[in-house]
Parts: C-alpha cells; sequence; structure tokens
C-alpha cells in the first residue's frame, strides 16, 4: 500500500502550504485530494488534504515489479520515471521473449494490471506506459513507417485501403500518421477486437 499523508487547514491553500513545507517537495510531484469538511454549528469549516509523493508511487510501482519477477520466476530490471504526468517503465529480463510475448500480449497485460493496481491506490487514473528492450518503440516505428508507404499509394492512386484490425493506441497512431496528408482521412470501423481502420481520399 502506498503511504497516504494527510494535513489540514482552513482553506486549500493553507492545507497546501503545510503539505509542501512538511514534504519538502513541490506541486508537481505530488498526487492530492481534497476533502472539505462543512462548517458546523460553533465548529469552523475544515478542509482536510490527502497526499501522494509521485516519489513513493515511482518506488511502490519499482516493488510491484518485483514482485511480478518473483511469481513469474524470472529475473526482471526495471526502470521507472515520471515525465509530463506518464510515468513510463522500461523493463529488462533474462528472457524478454517471455516477458513480451507473442505480439506484446504479455507486456500489455502487465500493464493493466500496474495501472489498475496504483490507480486505485493513488484514487485516480494515472497513465502508465510499460516497455521491454525498446519494443514498442520498435513496433511503433516500424507501423508509423508502413502507414506512410501505405497513405502515400492511396494519395496517389485513389484506391481506399482497409487496415488489418488493430488496438486502440496501434489506431490511434495510424490516424495522427495520415493527419499529416491533406487529400486523406481516416475512418474506423467494427467492434473490439476486430475494430479497423480505412484511409481513403476526402
Amino acid at each position: 500500500m502506498l503511504k497516504v499523508n494527510k494535513y489540514e487547514g482552513k482553506t486549500n491553500e493553507e492545507a497546501l502550504a503545510k503539505a509542501l513545507e512538511e514534504l519538502n517537495t513541490t506541486e508537481d510531484r505530488i498526487y492530492c485530494k481534497y476533502i472539505e469538511e462543512k462548517a458546523k454549528l460553533f465548529k469552523a469549516k475544515k478542509v482536510t488534504l490527502e497526499v501522494i509523493t509521485k516519489d513513493d508511487v515511482l518506488e511502490y510501482i519499482k516493488e510491484y515489479i518485483n514482485v511480478l519477477a518473483t511469481n513469474m520466476n524470472m529475473e526482471i530490471h526495471s526502470e521507472v520515471k515520471e515525465n509530463d504526468g506518464i510515468i513510463n517503465v522500461m523493463l529488462v529480463s533474462d528472457n524478454n521473449p517471455i516477458l513480451i510475448g507473442k505480439e506484446g500480449r504479455t507486456l500489455n497485460a502487465i500493464q493493466i494490471l500496474l495501472r489498475q493496481a496504483v490507480s486505485i491506490n493513488v484514487g485516480e487514473n494515472i497513465k502508465i506506459n510499460v516497455d521491454a528492450s525498446n519494443y514498442k518503440a520498435k513496433k511503433q516505428r516500424n507501423l508509423e513507417y508502413e502507414i506512410k508507404k501505405i497513405a502515400k499509394s492511396v494519395s496517389k492512386t485513389g484506391i481506399e485501403t482497409k487496415l488489418d484490425p488493430m488496438n486502440s493506441y496501434d489506431r490511434r497512431i495510424v490516424h495522427s500518421v495520415v493527419s499529416n496528408f491533406e487529400d486523406l482521412e481516416t475512418e474506423s470501423f467494427g467492434e473490439t477486437p476486430n475494430r479497423y481502420v480505412v484511409i481513403r481520399k476526402k
């Protein structure tokens, strides 16, 4: 469980100032939730602030990966960094093919479990990206390269192309790449997991 620090004040600002001073940190390095208690007879309004530091969340993720590694009977090293509100978790193991899984399925499952565990503890949705040996980064570069080739062909011939079913992340990449072609547009069809994208002339 993550440590929740609690501070009280007459206003949000007062409670926050107390938290930042005691934790010796800045507002961008914490997750916080305000709980306001309405004023009662002979009692003034009170604000309680619950704070979890980002450093504690990063440590929690490292411990989570260690437990996961033990359960998978694997040696997994992790590098965890937070940047622009996204926590990036890079994993390195003694058996990357098992860790990544077919088409990255094991990696995606780890990401989903980690997101749920962190979000439940913090009380808000935290964006977490899990990768192993730059698998996702390489896959994204390859996908972008292929989509550019297909887009150029559609632009030249005018013949629309239906892509294979993709997950939501890959579909977003397709929409993003094709948006750079002024004469083309994309549209998604079907239901998950068979949802696919069509690239066509505007």
